[in-house]
Order: C-alpha cells, then sequence, then structure tokens
C-alpha cells in the first residue's frame, strides 16, 4: 500500500517514470474490462488511452481509503459507456426499447464452463444486452445506476438484463448438449 501511495504522488508531481508504470501496472487488467464493452481490440485500446488521460487527469481526487484498482476500473467503465454512446458504428445497438426479443428465462445454466469461454459468449451479445449485462453481472452496478448511467429507464434495464441472462443460458444449453453429444459418440 505504501508502495502505491507513493506511487500516485510521484504521478501527481508529473514523474513519467511513475505514470509509466502505474499504466504498466494495471493496463492489462483494464484492456479486459473495456474490450468487454466494445466489439474489437482496436476500440478496447482506444477506450483504454481514453480512460488513462481521465484516470492522471484526476488522479489528485483518488483517496487512499479505497482501493485505486477499483477507482480506476470505474473510470474505464464510464470511458467504455462514453465511447459506446459516441461512436456510430455501436449507437444502433444502444437503442433500447421495451420490444420483447426474447423470452425471459429464469432457469440456471447446466453447463460448466470456463471464465474464457463465459467471457467469449458475453461478447456474441448484443452491444445494449452486453454493456446492461457486464455493468449489473460484472461491475456490480444496481439497475438505477444503470439507469442514470445509459439515460433509460430502470425498467429497460431490467428487462435488457433479463433478456442478455436469457440468451447466454440458452446458449449455454445448447453448448452443454453439443458437449454432451459429442462425449457420448464415439
Amino acid at each position: 500500500m505504501n508502495d502505491e501511495i507513493q506511487l500516485i504522488k510521484d504521478c501527481l508531481k508529473g514523474k513519467r517514470s511513475a505514470q509509466k508504470a502505474l499504466y504498466d501496472r494495471f493496463s492489462e487488467q483494464m484492456l479486459g474490462v473495456c474490450y468487454r464493452y466494445v466489439k474489437c481490440r482496436t476500440d478496447a485500446e482506444e477506450v483504454l488511452q481514453i480512460g488513462f488521460i481521465k484516470v492522471f487527469k484526476y488522479l489528485e481526487q483518488f483517496r487512499s481509503e479505497g482501493d485505486l484498482g477499483a477507482w480506476i476500473r470505474r473510470i474505464m467503465v464510464n470511458s467504455a459507456i462514453n465511447y459506446l454512446k459516441r461512436k456510430p458504428q455501436y449507437q444502433l445497438d444502444l437503442s433500447f426499447d421495451e420490444n420483447p426479443l426474447h423470452p425471459v428465462d429464469t432457469r440456471e445454466p447446466d453447463a460448466a464452463l470456463n471464465l474464457k469461454d463465459l467471457l467469449r459468449l458475453i461478447l456474441q451479445l448484443p452491444v445494449g444486452y452486453q454493456t446492461i449485462f457486464n455493468l449489473h453481472a460484472i461491475e456490480g452496478y444496481t439497475h438505477v445506476e444503470i439507469a442514470k448511467l445509459l439515460g433509460i429507464h430502470e425498467g429497460t434495464s431490467r428487462s435488457q438484463y433479463a433478456r442478455a441472462r436469457a440468451l447466454l443460458i440458452n446458449w449455454l444449453d445448447q453448448s452443454s448438449v453439443n458437449h454432451k453429444k459429442n462425449t457420448y459418440v464415439r
């Protein structure tokens, strides 16, 4: 913790080596956060750069009472959301409506899946579903917070999350059935 406090102090003094050390320490993890919101690595890298500019700009506002990584993560999530809102290729995908596209499914998935496979499935979700699923299930935002962040109704956040979850469960069920077929066929 003392190393982290000193690193922050050195960054605030404008020491390039400290800024590079902070970037190196968190960039790989934060690139993963950014990639969960956008569909390609190039966009994720752009969001990462935008996010780190904000990190360095607002670093003096960080209160050492909390976790620096969590503070940076929140900046990255907000940068990703703002990026999605600004880019034309994502704007259509971020339009939320109340029309049910998929029935809500409350079943639990019956598949053993590793984290990488689950993240690959999440990336296949439509951008709107993916964004809300990431914010709620992974980042821990409430539907009220998501609604405020995205400028939508709380009910829209809830329904989009339920639809994203239903799609994932359906895909998991399909992958489980395919896995069982492949296991039994010799």
